[in-house]
């Protein structure tokens, strides 16, 4: 089957930082669906996993968030059946999506919705599964819970964003505070959503004491470093900061005189580890689709790059790395 990766990590830029190669069918385990890869997006990890992961056994399939239609099970599938549509955000101990064929536990696959095409769809999974571990674990809030807070996203025009605005403000009662610096940026979280947007180039602190609101909860999608002491300022006692980026470090002592609490969301946790609630995944993905079927949800989806190949990944990976993608971007599948 065709299929698309890298074998040495580096910048986009290098000679050959992609390759089209073909590879072999996967083999199913037990619980997998062999599905036709028909949709794909590209999200930061992808980046981040080509430029600075060496692949184990020669050349890496690149490739996580997809849609797409199941054309084999394995003996112990329960969830699905050959035929069905699916979406899923996959499993980064595994080869990836961009392929014409992936191999996939059915735990951590849905329901594709039937309101938007393969491509469209392959923009949710990572998402929506990262926004609502955020809302629903990490936070420990309850669906109509969180009256009277606040929550502070930084970040709120990128892909985690734009569907943590949505989540909070259709399954909560949080007051939405989403960042965004630039005008097309702050139109895009207040379509989605946000009942105030603030500026990350300048002072949080300073910007919420003027909106006379003082979040609860703080979602650092980026730039975590750099914002760190401001959100300490500013975040109520007894708060509650998730984390997703990558800092080098963080001096969380401060936190310790207002009681916090400090997280990280790493949706890849409970594939990786097996977990025994790894079966939440599907549930959530289900409920993500009929909520996108039903109106609540809408598409993050700001652009179709084109068919799948090496150049218009390429493409995908240097507009990623900009740090300026609004929503997400996909691409329609090999398959």
């Amino acid at each position: 089957m065709k299929a698309i990766g890298y074998n040495q990590p580096g910048p986009i830029t290098a000679s050959k930082a992609l390759i089209e190669f073909e590879a072999e069918p996967p083999t199913l385990q037990p619980r997998d669906l062999l599905v036709e890869v028909r949709g794909v997006s590209v999200n930061p990890v992808d980046v981040k996993v080509r430029y600075n992961i060496a692949p184990e056994n020669g050349t890496k399939i690149l490739g996580y968030d997809a849609a797409g239609v199941v054309r084999q099970v394995g003996s112990e599938v329960r969830n699905f059946q050959v035929g069905d549509e699916v979406f899923y955000a996959g499993d980064i101990t595994r080869q990836g999506t961009h392929a014409e064929l992936h191999a996939v536990d059915e735990r951590i696959v849905g329901k594709k919705p039937a309101s938007l095409d393969f491509p469209e769809a392959a923009g949710l999974p990572l998402t929506s599964i990262t926004a609502w571990e955020m809302l629903f674990d990490c936070y420990a809030l309850q669906e109509g819970g969180g009256q009277g807070d606040c929550v502070l996203i930084l970040g709120g025009a990128g892909g985690v964003g734009s569907m943590l605005i949505q989540l909070a403000k259709q399954l909560t009662k949080l007051t939405v505070v989403a960042t965004a610096s630039r005008p097309e940026t702050a139109e895009w979280v207040q379509k989605l959503g946000a009942d105030h947007v603030i500026n990350h180039h300048e002072s949080l602190f300073e910007q919420m004491q003027s909106l006379e609101i003082q979040p609860r909860y703080v979602a650092s999608l980026t730039g975590s470093s750099g914002h760190f002491p401001g959100i300490l300022r500013l975040i109520k006692p007894r708060g509650h900061i998730a984390f997703i980026d990558d800092p080098e470090s963080l001096n969380i002592k401060p936190g310790k005189r207002k009681s916090l609490s400090f997280s990280w969301e790493f949706m890849f946790a409970r594939s990786m580890f097996q977990t025994d609630d790894m079966e939440t995944q599907h549930e959530l993905l289900n409920r993500v689709s009929a909520l996108i079927d039903d109106g609540t949800l809408i598409s993050t989806v700001t652009g179709n790059l084109g068919i799948l190949s090496v150049e218009t990944l390429t493409k995908a990976h240097t507009l990623q790395e900009t740090g300026r993608v609004v929503g997400k971007h996909v691409l329609t599948g090999l398959g």
